[in-house]
């Protein structure tokens, strides 16, 4: 029983195939572009082509994410969140806080032992602590942003980035840069900053539940994690392909639809 899952998001978009008895069989992550049908339909055939299958062999497509009515050969859609959830919940049985942080927005939620959801919060009315924001640092810092993690963790002093606004934010980083500052230690501040928007989120889902696990692409930044498992203070997963997690949720309630 093959069954695929579809995340489309602002920035990326992911398609997933998952078989009943093998698990994961393959995933794809691209650009989603102007066009986010076009994209799902892209990241689709490239997963089907990498694993050898047609689109006749997948038994359910559903989709998810922000342009996920934007799937037309899907069969149904689901909120991110539930997917999330479910995503979660498969590969992390014992988590039960979720803090998963893409290119437009960051969502805390708090899960049950089946993987459903019993609370969340979300910033989606603001750019600040997001694949954005960091993407809008890295170019006012001209690095790439691939290197911004492993960066960051050669700090030596802690300082402070202020703004919760993007744009503010970058004038504060550029004042730095022109103060002598050292770019590991504005990297570490930008993190912070990141950290401590989240934990704004997930204080507000009342006592922090173990065990944590972070998803999406600004869990590739090591610094981020690092910063995130200082503000908590307790341990922080990180799934093997954190921004995938979504389309396997969508995998496996297409696999529910299914059954």
């Amino acid at each position: 029983m093959l069954v695929a899952g579809l995340d489309i998001g602002s920035i990326t978009t992911e398609a997933l195939l998952f078989d009943e008895e093998k698990g994961l069989v393959a995933y794809s992550i691209l650009h989603t572009g102007a066009d986010s049908g076009h994209a799902s339909q892209l990241a689709f055939d490239k997963v089907l082509v990498d694993a050898g299958k047609d689109r006749s062999d997948a038994a359910c497509v559903v989709a998810t994410g922000c342009g996920r009515r934007r799937a037309a050969f899907a069969l149904d859609t689901v909120t991110e969140i539930t997917c999330l959830a479910k995503g979660v919940n498969y590969l992390f049985p014992g988590a039960r806080t979720i803090i998963d942080i893409g290119g437009q927005d960051t969502k805390a939620i708090k899960i049950d032992a089946r993987g459903r959801v019993v609370e969340f919060e979300m910033n989606d009315k603001c750019a600040a602590g997001t694949g954005r924001f960091l993407e809008v640092m890295a170019s006012a810092l001209k690095i790439d942003l691939e290197r911004m993690g492993e960066l960051s963790l050669g700090h030596g002093k802690h300082l402070t980035i202020s703004s919760i606004c993007t744009v503010f934010a970058e004038s504060e980083v550029i004042s730095l840069v022109s103060e002598g500052e050292k770019l590991p230690d504005i990297l570490h501040g930008i993190n912070m900053a990141i950290a401590d928007r989240t934990m704004g989120l997930v204080n507000r889902l009342g006592s922090l539940e173990e065990e944590v696990v972070m998803a999406g692409g600004v869990a590739k930044n090591t610094g981020v994690v690092a910063a995130l498992r200082e503000s908590m203070g307790v341990g922080l997963k990180v799934p093997a392909e954190p921004q995938v997690v979504g389309a396997l949720g969508a995998a496996l309630i297409a696999l529910e639809r299914v059954r």
